[in-house]
């Protein structure tokens, strides 16, 4: 489709066609990769940019290359009224693929209304199937709601995968039953390598489990993985097929094998801040124009300027690297 903007083109040739809109930094539960045990207060409902100027944002940076959308958080179900968004983002005829990355809690009883409104794709966190490895990720109950979404989401219409983060010491005996479930369960399932994006600043590359040590221990249960060859360059998961056949696996591996040189995807935070990278630290401001009214150019030019400010890689074994400010679930996973 033409683009009626210049495309999102960053000083590296990369063209950015995936956008991220976090619509919430709320979340039900406290996952020690992400979150800290207490947390003092989320954005209050007037900080968070409104479903009109998010559905408004997309359409503008539809009209200039993107294709697809994930929403995120926090728990994006944790934003009331959600479905309504899916439907305004749906409408938008530049947008192909529309995908919600959840916990899961909630998920069962919004999945109808998520289907009737235009959602497409969803991921599911799930990093144990103990309740006890539950509690300890993130120190709070709530299992049995996880699995009872992912079976709603598996009955529904939309393409669902698995998402898992292995830290050592913590959950590394859930491998294999986890593959087991998502080849039972006929989904696809992601290993997601430990960043350095945890609220508590906890993380050590100690406890990272890397996808090729999990690949090792994946093929040691189930013989040799097939590579998938994707025609998606900027694809972050190194996807594979059981020799059997049945099922998919993949590996996220930001840390082990950064996946920077292919990066098409542009951030947008709950109130309102495009981000070039997740371990960014510079934000470009949007709300606050679009609350004065800014022209559609406008916001296309802001987006242009933080694209263009884009660096070659997220620099995580550069020397002297820090993490950003905001942890994972103030920017949007």
């Amino acid at each position: 489709m033409p683009s009626e903007y210049p495309y999102l083109i960053d000083q590296y040739q990369r063209m950015h066609t995936s956008l991220r809109v976090s619509v919430t930094d709320a979340c039900n539960i406290r996952c020690r990769y992400c979150m800290p045990e207490k947390v003092h207060g989320f954005l209050p409902r007037d900080r968070l940019l409104d479903f009109e100027s998010i559905a408004r944002v997309v359409s503008v940076l539809g009209r200039a290359g993107i294709e697809k959308v994930r929403l995120t958080g926090g728990e994006p179900l944790m934003r009331p009224d959600l479905p309504r968004l899916v439907g305004m983002l749906s409408r938008i005829v530049s947008i192909r693929q529309l995908a919600m990355t959840t916990n899961g809690m909630m998920l069962a009883e919004s999945i109808d209304a998520l289907v009737a409104s235009g959602l497409t794709h969803v991921n599911i966190s799930l990093d144990t199937l103990r309740e006890k490895g539950f509690q300890q990720i993130s120190r709070r109950d709530g299992l049995e709601q996880v699995l009872s979404g992912i079976a709603a989401a598996v009955r529904s219409p939309l393409q669902v995968r698995l998402n898992a983060l292995v830290l050592r010491g913590i959950n590394l005996e859930d491998v294999i039953p986890l593959v087991r479930f998502a080849r039972e369960q006929g989904v696809v399932i992601r290993f997601i390598e430990f960043m350095p994006l945890d609220a508590d600043r906890a993380w050590s590359e100690s406890q990272v489990v890397s996808g090729e040590e999990l690949r090792g221990i994946v093929e040691q249960e189930f013989g040799e993985l097939r590579p998938v060859v994707s025609a998606d360059l900027s694809q972050p998961s190194r996807d594979f097929q059981f020799p059997d056949g049945k099922g998919g696996i993949g590996f996220i591996d930001p840390v082990s094998q950064p996946f920077c040189r292919d990066c098409n995807r542009l951030r947008l935070t709950a109130d309102g801040k495009f981000r070039n990278c997740l371990f960014g630290r510079q934000e470009w401001d949007v709300r606050g124009p679009v609350m004065r009214g800014a022209s559609d150019a406008e916001i296309h030019r802001i987006a242009m300027d933080c694209v263009h400010a884009k660096f070659a890689s997220h620099g995580i074994s550069d020397r002297g690297f820090s993490p950003p400010e905001r942890a994972m679930y103030q920017i949007g996973g």
